[in-house]
């Protein structure tokens, strides 16, 4: 005998939509929902268990359940088993504390860590998870000393975000000590099957000093590399953003406090 069409409580048909169309949800609440709108839709449990793989105790079950408690009564309830016996909180605090110096490494793993709490790796891994910590990733950070930082940070994020009429903002920096390296045969291109191959071994060229200005508006890059970082070399570089920039508008340079520019040449030119 066909099945009576479920009726659906106000609101439900729109909500199960929303659970059957959301990537977050988990699959089974997922399924639980297409039978339930299948069989809201007047569908025979023979039809309802084969468009949705399970079988027909299986439809007749949510059927009744939704009928008898609603969206609620589609979720899993509590199982029944033997409680969780350990604490993640101890793990975590076990993970903050340095390992003993005779292990010779810097931070805990969770294969090194579980034996030492008598749990399984797995078992530290997750608890790491939960917390969100990450034992291997190592950040810097710096104080400054600068009592006007404050001031100088505000001024300069104003400078970027607020530049002034008719003008260009430019952020100038250098990286010295790069290593001029080339490869000693080369460089085989790719090819169908195959990927860009270089040769394992190469010569070095000596060093060199890489000058970049970047406008942040635009994303435009001034750059060149000198073979020495002096205030002699770094001298011609505004000279060269001069040459490249449109005379009509007034230039806005950002540099650090790098000894190099602060040599009473440089800083001639910046004002």
């Amino acid at each position: 005998m066909r099945a009576k069409p479920l009726g659906l409580r106000d609101g439900d048909r729109e909500e199960l939509g929303r659970w059957l169309r959301s990537s977050a949800i988990r699959a089974g609440l997922a399924q639980r929902a297409r039978i339930v709108l299948l069989a809201a839709d007047g569908r025979s449990h023979v039809d309802v268990a084969a468009q949705t793989g399970v079988s027909v105790p299986t439809v007749r079950q949510w059927r009744s359940r939704y009928a008898r408690g609603g969206l609620a009564a589609l979720s899993d309830a509590e199982r029944s088993g033997r409680p969780k016996t350990v604490d993640d909180r101890k793990i975590v605090e076990a993970t903050l504390r340095a390992p003993p110096k005779k292990l010779g490494v810097t931070h805990w793993s969770s294969r090194l860590l579980a034996p030492r709490l008598g749990v399984a790796h797995a078992t530290v891994a997750r608890a790491w998870k939960a917390y969100g910590v990450q034992p291997w990733r190592a950040e810097t950070f710096k104080f400054s000393t600068d009592p006007e930082l404050v001031a100088k940070v505000t001024d300069v994020v104003g400078l970027y975000l607020a530049p002034p009429e008719n003008a260009i903002v430019l952020c100038v920096d250098e990286k010295s000590q790069i290593q001029a390296l080339d490869r000693t045969a080369p460089m085989l291109p790719m090819q169908p099957g195959l990927p860009e191959r270089r040769t394992h071994d190469y010569k070095r060229n000596g060093t060199t000093t890489l000058f970049a200005a970047i406008e942040l508006g635009h994303g435009e890059v001034i750059a060149t590399c000198m073979k020495r970082h002096r205030h002699q070399e770094w001298i011609k570089f505004p000279a060269m953003i001069d040459a490249q920039t449109p005379r009509e508008l007034d230039l806005r340079v950002i540099v650090d406090d790098y000894a190099t520019h602060e040599c009473q040449k440089v800083t001639r030119w910046l004002k």
